[in-house]
């Protein structure tokens, strides 16, 4: 057989070969790629294969894709022929199978050649040579280059030619973090980012119309030993005003900028000054508090581009303006012509509006349904850019399962809540100096939730939460009160006499209030093109601790408020994430997570509100959701019909995943996910749920492939998971790789798990 695959391969490769050179035209040829001969001189440490590589990277044009010799690309590209509409299938078929022939009349070598010593040059292989030709065979052309190769240059010494001006001091003070130092090998691009890194610092300290390529670099390669001194100095062209810095004269804001009718922007008529600046709102429709807290500019200052952006970044963060420009202009003076007015243009956004929104869903737990909303907002409720969202919803989620019919969900419930861009903290003020405006929210909703033929649920919810960027990749989140208050009414017989037999389901009805606060410190890696991105996360929830203090708390729900039983507990989460990009837009992304819940004296168990739940498209793809855990524990149809979550007070959960392109918008992931959940005490689940010292025997493993269709908005996922070890079979008996049967209904049907979701799952 593999014979009469080889000589398949060798007929295929030959046909390809008399196809492709047919088409060929007249003179040309098919360029095969380049060939670099490496000499080292004595001296020179670099590897030749790393030069080569180096050089490679020089060579223009790109060639080919060969295959066993012959370009089977150009092959498709002739056969499939020129598409009579380019969005045909076989324009597709033509893009992504060929590709258009590089023909020899593209290839330069000697211009190669020299854009190959230039490139030594660049890196510090003074006197280097490269000489390039072409080599053709049959219907092939090759480029040839031979390239010697003399020691690198290292810097030996840095020095400014200075002189007694105001911007040759400003730079020699900025050499402390200065990217050239002696010892280094000469290269251009360090010259390059030292004169980029100059010129931010520079406009930090007032230098506006300053630019890097006023700064010129002369670089002595006679001193021998292979070494260059390199000398600094600002060009003699350079503008006057390029060389002072400049302060700022005056600030003027248009609040109500309009692109059809915009204000006369110099005119300082029915101006309000506030703290130095200049306000022209002329229909009041914001308070000058905003603009003093926003705007980091003051008369007088030193211009700073850091200011600046900070400035921009936070009037566009208010989210109250839909647009937001601004010019700075040169003072036309003679005595101090070196200061700037700065113009703030800024469009405000529709204040109201209203959104109605009906939502079609299937849930992880095998529940169908839909929900309609009502959303209004007001972006400017008391005149400082405060948001105001009042939302109404109504829902209902139906199950086609037998085992959980008439066994259905409908909610009705509301929520308001005001977001204020500052810190709103009752008698004390911060002062704010952040690129991000810190927020603060307090939010007040009611939901009245049905379990059909059995309860129902009064839940109330209050939380005053603050949250407040230290940088771009470092955000917190503190909740200092946030109230939950569940109230259970029409608890139906059905239900009372299930309680009789499994007297844990009554966790469900049990009144509770939950008292506390949350903190929450979250960081990423700064720039979204990094090769290796990390995140990290961690929350602390705390409840009931001072209620319990005061209260003397000692056993569970021995102490009311509100006419409930408070909770009372401690909970910790991690969440850790890395990723590293590969080649060809792959990457492989890894995830851990940790939840550790600590519930004591007047609570046995976290609320369910709180407890850590597993399975699903989120986290273990091969398990649905109420289907594993907690522990070896499996649950049953009669506590997926009772219980509206089944969880522990413990969870870990592992991912990993391999992401890779398929074609255009199509992606496709292969995942393996570990994990599961465990509970303090037997109170609910017994001593299989129960938290072990050989916790370790009862984690879930389940692998899987994934396709990911990216329409730019959004990301739609399909996961295809099933399970490899399932902790709820007896011990020595939970892998289950040899039961594996693609070709069995019944197994497919029982193992192979179809998750639908949005987004990636971390």
């Amino acid at each position: 057989m593999i014979r009469i695959i080889t000589y398949c391969l060798i007929i295929m490769i030959l046909a390809n070969s008399c196809s492709v050179k047919k088409y060929i035209p007249d003179g040309e040829r098919i360029y095969r790629g380049s060939s670099i001969k490496v000499k080292k001189e004595p001296g020179v440490t670099a590897s030749t294969r790393s030069l080569r590589n180096q050089l490679k990277a020089s060579t223009r044009p790109r060639a080919n894709k060969f295959l066993l010799g012959h370009p089977y690309k150009v092959w498709w590209w002739y056969v499939l022929g020129e598409p009579k509409r380019p969005k045909s299938l076989k324009a597709f078929l033509r893009n992504k199978l060929g590709e258009p022939p590089v023909f020899s009349s593209r290839v330069n070598a000697p211009v190669t050649a020299e854009n190959m010593e230039a490139f030594l040059e660049n890196v510090g292989y003074f006197h280097s040579t490269v000489t390039g030709d072409t080599v053709n065979r049959s219907y092939f052309t090759t480029a040839v280059y031979d390239a010697d190769i003399f020691p690198q240059y290292k810097i030996k010494s840095v020095t400014w030619v200075s002189d007694s001006s105001e911007l040759l001091k400003a730079l020699t003070r900025r050499q402390r973090n200065t990217i050239l130092k002696p010892g280094m090998p000469y290269r251009l691009v360090d010259i390059e980012a030292e004169r980029d890194r100059l010129d931010v610092s520079l406009k930090n300290r007032g230098f506006y119309y300053f630019n890097p390529d006023y700064i010129m670099a002369y670089a002595d390669s006679t001193i021998g030993n292979h070494q260059v001194d390199l000398y600094l100095n600002v060009k003699k062209t350079t503008p006057e005003n390029a060389r002072h810095a400049y302060k700022i004269n005056q600030v003027m804001i248009f609040p109500n900028y309009t692109l059809l009718k915009p204000p006369p922007d110099t005119s300082k008529i029915a101006t309000l000054n506030i703290d130095g600046l200049l306000l022209r709102d002329t229909v009041y429709k914001f308070k000058p508090d905003l603009f003093k807290r926003t705007i980091i500019y003051r008369p007088g200052s030193i211009y700073s581009s850091r200011n600046q952006n900070t400035t921009l970044n936070r009037l566009i963060n208010l989210g109250t303006f839909k647009f937001v420009k601004n010019r700075f202009d040169p003072v036309k003076d003679t005595v101090d012509p070196y200061r700037l007015n700065v113009y703030y243009y800024l469009t405000p956004a529709k204040k109201k509006s209203i959104q109605a929104e009906l939502d079609g869903f299937s849930k992880e737990n095998r529940y169908f349904g839909t929900q309609l909303s009502i959303n209004w907002r007001n972006r400017n409720t008391s005149k400082q850019a405060e948001l105001l969202i009042v939302k109404g919803y109504v829902g209902t989620e139906l199950s086609p399962n037998d085992s959980l019919k008439r066994n259905n969900n409908f909610r009705i419930g509301g929520e308001a809540s005001i977001n204020f861009p500052r810190f709103f903290i009752p008698f004390y003020r911060i002062k704010e100096t952040s690129a991000f405006p810190p927020r603060t929210r307090a939010l007040i909703g009611y939901e009245y939730f049905i379990k059909q033929s059995f309860y129902a649920k009064n839940v109330f919810r209050f939380q005053y939460d603050l949250t407040w960027k230290e940088s771009r990749s470092k955000e917190h989140t503190l909740a200092p009160i946030s109230l939950t208050y569940l109230r259970a009414s029409n608890v139906s017989d059905s239900f009372y006499k299930q309680a009789l037999i499994d007297p844990t389901i009554l966790l469900n009805v049990y009144d509770e209030a939950i008292i506390g606060s949350y903190y929450a410190y979250t960081y990423t890696t700064p720039g979204a093109f990094a090769k290796r991105q990390s995140y990290f996360n961690i929350g602390i929830d705390l409840a009931g601790n001072i209620l319990g203090a005061v209260t003397g708390a000692k056993k569970t729900r021995e102490k009311e408020i509100f006419g409930a039983p408070f909770a009372q507990y401690a909970k910790l989460d991690f969440d850790v994430r890395y990723k590293i990009l590969l080649k060809n837009k792959s990457e492989w992304a890894n995830r851990l997570v940790l939840g550790l819940g600590f519930p004591y004296k007047n609570s046995n168990i976290l609320p369910l509100s709180k407890q850590y739940a597993i399975g699903g498209s989120n986290s273990m793809r091969g398990f649905p959701v109420r289907t594993l855990g907690p522990g070896s524990y499996e649950p049953t149809n009669e506590d997926k019909k009772f219980f509206q979550i089944i969880g522990g007070d413990y969870k870990f959960l592992f991912n990993s995943e391999y992401r890779f392109v398929l074609s255009g918008p199509l992606n496709g992931a292969f995942f393996a996910d570990i994990g599961n959940i465990w509970t303090k005490d037997t109170i609910t689940f017994g001593k299989a749920g129960q938290l072990k010292k050989d916790w370790f025997k009862e984690i879930a493993v389940d692998a899987g492939f994934g396709l990911r269709y990216d329409i730019t908005l959004l990301i739609i996922r399909l996961d295809l998971g099933i399970p490899l070890r399932k902790p709820y079979l007896p011990d020595g008996e939970r892998w289950v790789l040899d039961e594996i049967k693609f070709g069995s209904r019944k197994w497919l049907r029982d193992n192979l798990i179809l998750n639908i979701a949005i987004g990636y799952p971390f």
